[in-house]
């Protein structure tokens, strides 16, 4: 018999808890005085059921994306409405809360696997490792564990799988959301790069005005929707579809023929 409840991965809840709540007060001052953040959409948060929520999102930092996102759905919870004041919706942050990074990155520093015991479900990028292109078989365990994550609660993902924009999106989301029919919630962020380093743990910048759009949930015809309209809608939500470059036209016909190439390239559970 257990003496402390767990969640799924077999964390200790109490100090899951004490961990948000401490990391959520050294991180507050970054979004609300440091910089600041602009939110839209946070009445979308308090309509969700408590369970198989996935949250997609483009990325700009290793780890201040998703800090404002246990700050702005924890807020939200909480009854504020598009703003992250009075820090005191900490004290019972919302714990079946996960989200999706990679292995290596979780593991670099102390920092990294603080966060990581907070609600990190790790995976083993099939892509990429310690800053080399790779050709690796997708864990099945990892593709478990993000199933088991949304059977018990809300998960993030950055379905492009890096910090660059305009990257494409792995195949693996699409068949993550088939697998689980989750309600799929899109979120479009900006300023971040702007204001703080790469790693998202340094401010860069202050004075920056960061966004924070919370979109209504996508609609699938899972009967009827391939992979690849699966993942067009997303890149469109996520405002991460070629078509949003600020580019002249035949730039973009350009960059639509490279990624063509590319995804003839992957297979099913490629770049996942």
């Amino acid at each position: 018999m257990k003496l402390y409840k767990q969640d799924v991965f077999g964390k200790a809840l109490f100090l899951k808890r004490i961990l948000i709540f401490v990391l959520g007060v050294i991180s507050h001052r970054r979004y609300r005085y440091f910089n600041t953040l602009q939110i839209e959409g946070s009445e979308i948060i308090r309509e969700l059921p408590d369970k198989n929520v996935l949250f997609v999102s483009n990325h700009q930092t290793y780890f201040a994306d998703v800090v404002a996102m246990f700050h702005v759905f924890n807020a939200a919870l909480r009854g504020r409405v598009n703003s992250i004041k009075d820090i005191g919706y900490l004290w019972r942050p919302k714990q079946n809360l996960y989200f999706v990074a990679a292995k290596e990155t979780m593991r670099a520093g102390l920092l990294p696997k603080i966060m990581a015991y907070a609600g990190a479900v790790s995976i083993e990028r099939t892509w990429r490792s310690k800053g080399k292109e790779v050709k690796r078989q997708v864990k099945m365990s990892d593709v478990n564990n993000i199933s088991k994550a949304l059977k018990d609660g809300w998960l993030i993902t950055f379905p492009q799988g890096t910090t660059k924009p305009f990257k494409p999106i792995r195949r693996g989301t699409a068949h993550i959301i088939r697998q689980n029919k989750p309600i799929v919630i899109p979120i479009v962020i900006d300023g971040f790069r702007r204001s703080f380093d790469k790693k998202g743990l340094l401010i860069k910048k202050k004075g920056v005005l960061q966004s924070f759009v919370i979109k209504q949930p996508l609609e699938f015809d899972y009967e009827n929707d391939s992979v690849e309209d699966i993942i067009e809608k997303i890149e469109y939500a996520i405002e991460q579809h070629p078509s949003f470059l600020k580019v002249p036209e035949v730039e973009k016909k350009k960059y639509f023929e490279q990624e063509e190439e590319l995804n003839k390239k992957r297979t099913f559970w490629d770049n996942y």
